[in-house]
């Protein structure tokens, strides 16, 4: 069976950068399982998965444009530190989650000065080429249910 809309995916997987390093892997942990055609992976992947079946192999590259976009400097926010009163001490580097108008956001703290936050909302891997190693372990129907709920049950069926 190959891989099309509606199927139900069980993939190994390693994520890495242009420099090579991991970013992200299913090594040492359960395969990722996932129902294809309803955007649970980024379009540039599933548009490669497509087609492909169980026992397939294969090496993928996506460009920004097709995986979390190319940053945009107005994801940028420059905050009162007000905003953050009564959280745990606030520090450069570290991640905090925010309520925005399209719902809970991560954002990364940039900077901290005596009475500003510079936080930075951009996807952690936009601006970046993505480099998938794709082992493709079993692909099967998905049920009625899965498909009117979205996603898969059962076995192995959390999501990122």
């Amino acid at each position: 069976m190959t891989i099309a809309k509606e199927s139900v995916v069980t993939m190994n997987y390693t994520l890495k950068n242009n420099e090579g390093e991991i970013i992200d892997t299913s090594e040492g942990r359960e395969p990722l399982v996932y129902l294809h055609g309803v955007g649970a992976l980024i379009q540039g992947l599933e548009n490669e998965l497509a087609g492909k079946s169980a026992g397939d192999k294969s090496q993928i590259v996506i460009t920004p444009e097709n995986a979390y976009g190319t940053r945009r400097d107005d994801l940028v926010r420059v905050v009162s530190k007000d905003g953050f009163q009564g959280e745990e001490e606030l520090t450069e580097g570290m991640r905090v989650q925010l309520d925005t108008e399209h719902g809970p956001a991560i954002a990364l703290v940039v900077k901290i000065d005596e009475a500003e936050v510079t936080l930075d909302l951009n996807h952690l891997l936009a601006d970046m080429t993505l480099h998938f190693d794709v082992d493709i372990t079993a692909v099967r129907a998905a049920t009625a249910e899965e498909i009117a709920h979205g996603h898969v049950h059962g076995e192995g069926g959390h999501h990122h």
